[in-house]
């Protein structure tokens, strides 16, 4: 620990502050700066200034070492038009359900179609996901139709989804979480 005296004139080490001892206690040191301010300090917080100090590169590191805080880790940045992106797509393609439509009827599929949606609503209300999108495809609109009279059912808002990322063939739906 550096030992001070009266009239040492004195550097702060965070800080363009020059001054002169004034008073002395146990843990701080009082200095006057060239204004007449005057700045109660800890010791560790000072450094004597004169032609007679040598500071190493070694102490100037365990210094700066010592002034480091930790950072904190930055997480990835949400971008405001990816925060209002949908959390879930649910694709009603008849051939993303099944591996071959062989002996279906076109009510058996949109009996798949349905169950599928019905089933996936109900995991995104379980797990507190509030924005699913649904593909359903333009075609003759009946599976479209019959979704709505689905989401009708539940606690939820639908409305055509995002048109320049899905076009007309897609419907999302607002999950609401306090019902």
């Amino acid at each position: 620990m550096t030992t001070f005296k009266l009239g040492d004139q004195v550097e702060v080490l965070d800080d363009a502050i020059v001054g002169t001892v004034t008073a002395l206690n146990k843990d701080t040191v009082t200095l006057t700066d060239v204004d007449g301010f005057e700045f109660e300090l800890l010791r560790k917080q000072l450094v004597k200034r004169g032609n007679d100090i040598q500071v190493t590169n070694f102490e100037v590191a365990q210094m700066v070492k010592e002034k480091e805080t930790k950072k904190r880790a930055k997480g990835p940045t949400v971008k405001p038009k990816k925060r209002n992106e949908p959390k879930m797509e649910v694709d009603l393609h008849i051939h993303q359900l099944t591996t071959s439509v062989r002996g279906m009827s076109n009510f058996d599929m949109l009996n798949l179609q349905l169950e599928t949606a019905e089933r996936q609503l109900e995991f995104a209300i379980s797990k507190k996901i509030q924005k699913i999108v649904f593909i359903h495809g333009i075609g003759e609109g009946v599976l479209k139709e019959e979704l709505i009279y689905l989401f009708k059912k539940y606690p939820v808002d639908f409305y055509d989804a995002d048109y320049q990322k899905y076009g007309l063939g897609a419907t999302e739906v607002y999950v609401y979480q306090n019902v």
